[in-house]
């Protein structure tokens, strides 16, 4: 059965009617960027978007699929071959323009599924300006392998020390979706070489067992510093299997999500300075202080 709730597929009078039915507009992100010498540039798109189709053709009364944004954010990666970056700015701009697009022609619910660990900063402060700018929406956002159930299918299956890219998860999941572009001959195992106490990440959030780590600090160094191939962890491990047990979890777990969001109420604002304040306020910046915005 053909999905009805693709929005590049939809005629205006269909989106029209759509827009007065609560409904959640379900946007992938990613970029694209060197992921090891075995998939595919396109990896963050890939798996978001799989995501995305997933959810939507499981809710198709309740959500529309959107296209992807396919440039995210990736100076640190440029190294890499094939890498394909935009500014910070840039990013937030239009993403943030894209969701006030979508709030003037009614709908007001948005949930981004993120694919790349960089757009994470980004997607923050764009769903947050749009909200800003737009008072009577709720634009959302996480990251697939954040989801709780994708973690605890990853915490029973795992076989290798870390994850972070083109890893044992971003090589299963691409597997689960496309294996004939996976090229497991090429496979190659790199670690950090410089992970310490409070220097460390993991993709799903999990630290090897009995080692001392503690808090994650965040900092991100030039990829080419800190492997050869692209790739932080061991691919060889994946399996298509392991792909789909994180789908299907991911998937499931944004079946609630989608449905809290829809259920969230708007909650109007509540503006507490003085009467002369607030129509000073009004008479100078309207509804949104342009000061607060870009």
């Amino acid at each position: 059965m053909p999905m009805t709730n693709v929005f590049g597929k939809m005629k205006w009078p269909e989106i029209n009617k759509a827009a007065t039915e609560n409904r959640v507009v379900v946007i992938p992100a990613g970029t694209l960027e060197d992921h090891g010498l075995h998939l595919p540039v396109d990896t963050d798109v890939v798996i978001a978007e799989e995501v995305c189709r997933r959810l939507a053709s499981e809710l198709l009364s309740e959500t529309i699929l959107f296209p992807p944004i396919i440039f995210g954010y990736s100076p640190h990666h440029i190294d890499g071959p094939g890498v394909i970056t935009i500014r910070w700015d840039t990013f937030i701009e239009s993403t943030t323009q894209i969701l006030s697009s979508l709030g003037y022609h009614g709908f007001r619910k948005v949930l981004i599924i993120n694919g790349h660990g960089s757009n994470v900063p980004v997607l923050d402060i764009a769903t947050r300006q749009a909200n800003v700018e737009n008072p009577d929406m709720q634009c959302a956002f996480t990251s697939w392998w954040s989801l709780k159930r994708v973690q605890d299918e990853v915490r029973d299956f795992r076989e290798s020390k870390w994850t972070g890219h083109a890893c044992e998860m971003e090589t299963s999941a691409y597997l689960a979706i496309d294996p004939k572009n996976v090229d497991m001959t090429q496979c190659r195992e790199e670690f950090n070489p410089n992970l310490s106490k409070h220097f460390w990440s993991d993709l799903a959030g999990q630290t090897p067992e009995g080692e001392n780590y503690a808090n994650p600090i965040s900092l991100k160094e030039y990829w080419s510093t800190l492997c050869e191939t692209g790739t932080m962890g061991d691919p060889s491990s994946a399996t298509a299997e392991k792909g789909e047990r994180m789908l299907l979890a991911a998937t499931s777990e944004l079946h609630e999500v989608i449905h809290e969001l829809r259920a969230r109420p708007h909650r109007p604002r509540k503006r507490h300075q003085n009467i002369d304040a607030q129509e000073r306020n009004h008479k100078l910046f309207g509804e949104v202080p342009n000061f607060t915005t870009n």
